[in-house]
């Protein structure tokens, strides 16, 4: 998927229309299927519906699917907000607070620009937490997802079965998976940083 995923394309094979999930600022979603559309999935807004062009052969689970990563991808575009590191610090604290009892304490907390292959990073001898810039502007519950992923390794190095447990604690946690597995898999990267059984976010 090209680096930017919001453009127009090629005219569409079959469209249906329907209601966006809650908070959606869009009336109405579209979504055009294409046969000359392979791999790719684009969207953007026309007017008061959002369109979303996927690839005629996909599944209904895999429309629905994309649907809820491209809304994603357009509202975090739509209300980009960058995050300085001691903003960073302050939210991984409070995360801290509400999630884990305030029992994760890192030392620093702060944005690098060498992970792109990972979304996150910790180093739990240290106390320092590293966040790919590559999540500034994908949506909030994205980046507390990471962050909860790496404050939860402060208190529990591995991908064990506690660590899972604890990190069950946050609400979003599937749902921030798929998105970043939907991020993922539009970029062809080799695989899905963070999965059960890697060692970092």
């Amino acid at each position: 998927m090209p680096a930017d995923p919001v453009y127009r394309a090629g005219e569409p094979q079959r469209s249906t229309t329907s209601q966006p999930p809650g908070g959606s600022r869009a009336s109405a979603i579209e979504v055009r299927r294409s046969a000359r559309r392979r791999r790719t999935v684009s969207a953007y807004r026309e007017g008061d519906r959002t369109v979303v062009l996927i690839p005629a052969r996909m599944s209904e689970a895999e429309e629905q699917r994309w649907v809820t990563v491209m809304l994603d991808k357009l509202a975090a575009q739509e209300s980009r907000k960058m995050l300085g590191d001691a903003e960073l610090a302050e939210r991984a604290e409070r995360l801290s607070a509400q999630y884990f009892a305030g029992r994760a304490r890192p030392a620093s907390v702060r944005w690098v620009t060498n992970q792109n292959t990972r979304w996150g990073s910790c180093t739990p001898a240290e106390g320092s937490i590293r966040l790919s810039h590559r999540l500034q502007g994908m949506p909030e519950y994205v980046v507390d997802y990471v962050l909860c992923h790496e404050l939860a390794h402060l208190l529990v190095p591995g991908h064990g079965p506690d660590f899972w447990r604890l990190l069950e604690s946050y609400p979003r946690t599937e749902r921030a998976r798929g998105y970043l597995e939907g991020v993922v898999a539009a970029a062809r990267l080799p695989h899905v940083p963070g999965a059960r059984g890697e060692r970092d976010t």
